[in-house]
């Protein structure tokens, strides 16, 4: 089926999650406690064009993850809705037609040593998606194609007899993006495939995942806290803090001209190869309590720029000369 009027392959219209985080419901009675909700995503939009990469970035417990997991259609979304290539993928998911859905969305865990099962080989991991999905039935024809799927990532074929524990945390990613592969997918979710691995082999990895897209016409969701990685993969940059998107540009305008007070915070932290002997500017504050948000902006008792406005009218996502921000010292020109 093509895609509408847009280009974009994947479509994520106001994304939310919320999570039931209370107490059990007779410690509430005798306690008098009412339902606490975590909104770990909170009316989250972008899209993706087909063969690109997004990457959303930010601190620890911003909901980057959980837009990862429901994209996967690992979790059900409380609002909103996505879009892949023109149809309704969690409508989608809950069909017979589904399966091929799922075939078609991949995913790449953080943790490539909790994401391989350390009881198979590598054969019987990476073979697992072609024999469910029922792609490949008979036995040497997957064993060749698993060969093939290897060699793709910089593994050998000669690699299928041995065990997870086998291999070093780089390769082991490169085994979990080997299967990732192997349903022929067009995108590919990537939470944080580097943040577990040697700066060296970081490269590695990241080198053979961007020739897999020239290769492939591969569309990637890029998931970092790492800048510098997000530099080297991504097209377009969008910035999440507390369950929300506060800039979303392309890489190259996000760089150059950071625009909300959040985004400039990031790049300050950055320790640049020209700057040497100027002090660099540490983020500041804590990130806020997300059982309990500030009223307004989350961002305002951390921006040195937030008004009487910013504390108490939480600001939407708008475009402001091409890049979509939610900021109102950027509205109304105080930046």
């Amino acid at each position: 089926m093509s895609t509408p009027a847009s280009t974009a392959l994947v479509q994520a219209t106001d994304l939310a999650m919320t999570f039931d985080v209370s107490a059990p419901w007779l410690n509430r009675v005798l306690e008098r406690k009412p339902k606490v909700f975590l909104h770990a995503v909170d009316g989250v939009s972008f899209e993706i064009e087909k063969g690109k990469t997004l990457a959303l970035v930010g601190e620890s417990g911003c909901g980057k993850s959980t837009v990862a997991k429901l994209l996967v259609g690992l979790y059900e979304p409380t609002r909103g809705g996505l879009t892949f290539d023109g149809q309704d993928a969690h409508a989608a998911f809950k069909t017979p037609q589904g399966l091929d859905l799922r075939r078609r969305i991949q995913m790449i865990f953080q943790d490539p040593y909790a994401s391989l099962n350390p009881r198979w080989i590598v054969q019987d991991i990476v073979g697992e998606p072609l024999s469910e999905h029922g792609l490949i039935t008979d036995p040497q024809a997957l064993k060749a194609r698993v060969g093939e799927l290897l060699q793709s990532v910089g593994l050998s074929p000669l690699d299928m007899p041995k065990y997870p524990h086998q291999f070093s945390g780089g390769q082991r990613q490169r085994i979990s993006i080997a299967r990732a592969l192997a349903t022929q997918p067009d995108f590919l979710v990537c939470d944080e495939p580097t943040s577990a691995l040697d700066v060296s082999v970081q490269a590695q990895v990241l080198n053979i995942m961007k020739d897999l897209q020239r290769r492939l016409g591969l569309t990637y969701l890029f998931i970092s806290h790492n800048l510098a990685v997000v530099r080297h993969v991504s097209d377009q940059v969008g910035v999440m803090y507390l369950g929300r998107l506060v800039e979303l540009a392309d890489k190259q305008a996000l760089f150059a001209h950071p625009r909300h007070p959040y985004t400039r915070m990031l790049l300050d932290a950055i320790p640049k190869m020209n700057d040497v002997g100027r002090a660099r500017t540490p983020v500041q504050g804590e990130v806020p309590n997300p059982l309990n948000p500030p009223p307004g902006c989350a961002f305002n008792p951390r921006c040195p720029h937030a008004n009487h406005r910013c504390r108490t009218e939480r600001p939407a996502l708008k475009t402001i000369a091409g890049i979509k921000i939610a900021c109102h010292a950027v509205e109304e020109g105080r930046l």
